[in-house]
């Protein structure tokens, strides 16, 4: 068939169809993906390749074998994410300069270039899918047959993970059952100043593994961005980068480099993340962004495996949501055994619910789902509207936090927060961190005042022009009362004492304002739109007494909770000045 800007991919052709006979469930996320695809079919502009597609898998199941040596065949979804990345193409015009027959003097014409459409594919699927053997096919092909290819890296947050990746085409060069490795390691590696004839040309060197015929390197790399950053590199795969506590994005940094590059491809793949407010969650936001059509990117592909919720961990034949190679790479006995240990085990259980199912620790350590830190798209102010606010004050490196709580007319709240730290805390904060911050100062919820420690009645003048500004008409203020007397005794002196609350901290006071919080957020009835009130939201965890009471809690230092600290605030004052709402 060839190319092509009207066929169905042969792959994907055959999963959509089992998807619509109802063989196969998937989740919310892969439906998205598959009306990106056929936006793509229907495009015009937009061209198919099966003779690429057919190539990459002949090679594979030719070439490349198992590390326990077995001859590999290609799993449909290895078929259907590679696709993906060899079946489709574009074409652009350029002007070329062509020298003149004689040698003398030359023009330039205008040429169609055929480029592959997809340079970056993000694979989030549950452990034990085989996604390390699917990018070692992706890099031993670039390696052996794409001579245009010379540097390829693999990184992952372990040099043994990074490792995986290699294993697959050590053990093809050892075995060499296909044609090409016969040819490329028929002779010595040692064997370096006789004839090309006896020299073996494929091999695993202290550079890493080598193509002396193409050119081609690929090394292992550690998942840190200065070794990452400043490389060229034609094809990158990533393992793991939801897993580790990483604070800037490893696939930006690799991206810097190999844009530079024309064709370059990034496979970026991993289980889901037991790690909060770090570059995972903003590539996953980014990543819904684009599935769900808000921002158009053909060039990346997406294939996001998961449960649509916890209560399918229930449901064994919804259990390939996640993983859509269960049954084939890994056993529903090993499913079944580690929802048990999840039972029986609440140390494991996170753990098990994020790499198994594909569920981000839903409510068990941290106290709001990753999509309930979703900020909303649409923005607003509240001008004029009554609201509750809520202080959690700090002269130190922790946020001296406001929110303000806004009832609504359908019974939702809106949210609004506004924060101070002082220069010093910031020019403290490590790089990745300071940036965050800057995008919260950006937005107006961080505001920077000078010194080493807050000036509190500084705060209190630049608050009440906040509130002024927007004319909140605060009706209740509750407050935590540590470090807060100065702050309280001018506002009631300025705005009189009615409906000012002190909010004792700890669990026998906080658990039933919290489960109240806790259900308006299940609900998606806190309308926030802050990236500073998400990432406050991200870090909360609660800690439980002995009668079952929650209290707020933050697992480190520097994962700051104060502005869901003053929301607590707000809320319980709100309840115990209703009257003043109605």
């Amino acid at each position: 068939m060839a190319l092509s800007n009207t066929a169905v991919p042969k792959y994907y052709g055959l999963f959509r169809d089992a998807v619509i006979r109802g063989d196969i469930p998937v989740n919310k996320e892969i439906s998205m993906e598959m009306n990106r695809i056929d936006d793509l079919i229907a495009n015009p502009g937009i061209y198919y390749d099966d003779q690429a597609v057919e190539g990459w898998i002949a090679y594979c199941e030719n070439e490349m074998t198992l590390t326990d040596g077995s001859d590999l065949r290609l799993l449909d979804s290895f078929k259907l994410w590679g696709e993906q990345i060899f079946g489709w193409y574009y074409f652009v015009e350029r002007s070329i300069y062509e020298p003149n027959p004689d040698g003398h003097g030359g023009r330039y014409v205008k040429r169609s270039i055929k480029k592959r459409l997809i340079n970056k594919q993000y694979l989030i699927v549950a452990r034990g899918a085989a996604k390390s053997m699917y990018a070692s096919c992706i890099q031993s092909y670039y390696l052996n047959v794409d001579t245009s290819t010379t540097h390829q890296i693999t990184t992952a947050p372990t040099m043994k993970l990074a490792e995986e990746v290699m294993s697959p085409i050590a053990t093809a060069i050892t075995r060499a059952r296909g044609p090409l490795f016969q040819f490329l390691t028929d002779g010595s590696i040692h064997n370096t100043t006789g004839s090309m004839a006896t020299r073996q040309l494929l091999g695993s060197t202290k550079k890493g593994i080598q193509n002396f015929l193409t050119g081609s390197l690929l090394e292992v790399r550690p998942l840190s961005i200065n070794k990452l950053q400043g490389l060229r590199c034609k094809v990158a795969t990533v393992d793991e980068w939801l897993s580790g506590d990483l604070r800037e994005d490893p696939i930006g940094a690799i991206e810097q480099g190999a844009s530079k590059l024309d064709d370059y491809l990034i496979v970026a793949t991993s289980s889901e993340g037991t790690v909060r407010n770090g570059s995972g969650d903003t590539i996953k936001m980014e990543l819904m962004d684009i599935l769900k059509g808000e921002y158009i990117n053909p060039h990346v592909s997406i294939w996001y495996y998961r449960l649509d919720s916890i209560d399918e961990v229930a449901y064994p034949d919804m259990w390939i949501k996640a993983n859509p190679n269960l049954g084939k790479t890994v056993t529903y006995e090993v499913y079944q055994n580690d929802v048990e240990r999840a039972e029986k085990a609440p140390a494991a259980r996170n753990d098990i619910l994020a790499k198994r199912f594909g569920i981000p620790l839903e409510g068990y350590t941290y106290f709001f789902t990753y999509e309930e830190t979703l900020p909303m798209k649409r923005k607003r102010d509240f001008w004029q509207m009554p609201c509750s606010m809520g202080a959690d004050l700090s002269q130190g490196d922790d946020f001296c936090a406001f929110t303000f709580l806004f009832p609504l007319s359908n019974g939702s709240f809106g949210v609004k927060t506004r924060n101070y730290i002082t220069t010093k805390t910031l020019m403290e904060l490590p790089t990745a961190m300071r940036a965050k911050y800057d995008t919260f100062v950006a937005e107006g919820s961080l505001i920077v005042l000078e010194g080493v420690v807050l000036n509190m009645m500084e705060v209190y003048d630049d608050l009440d022009n906040y509130i002024m500004n927007f004319q909140y008409d605060v009706r209740s203020f509750g407050y935590d009362p540590y470090g807060a007397q100065a702050f309280v005794e001018r506002w009631e002196r300025e705005n009189s004492p009615y409906g000012v609350v002190k909010v004792i901290q700890g669990a026998r006071t906080e658990s039933v304002p919290l489960g109240e919080i806790k259900k308006l957020s299940e609900e998606r009835m806190l309308l926030f739109d802050e990236d500073l009130m998400s990432f406050a939201m991200g870090n909360c965890i609660t800690l439980e007494d002995t009668n079952g009471n929650r209290k707020l809690f933050k697992k480190r230092r520097e994962q700051k909770i104060d502005a869901v600290a003053a929301l607590l605030d707000a809320y319980v004052a709100y309840k115990e000045n209703i009257e003043s709402f109605e």
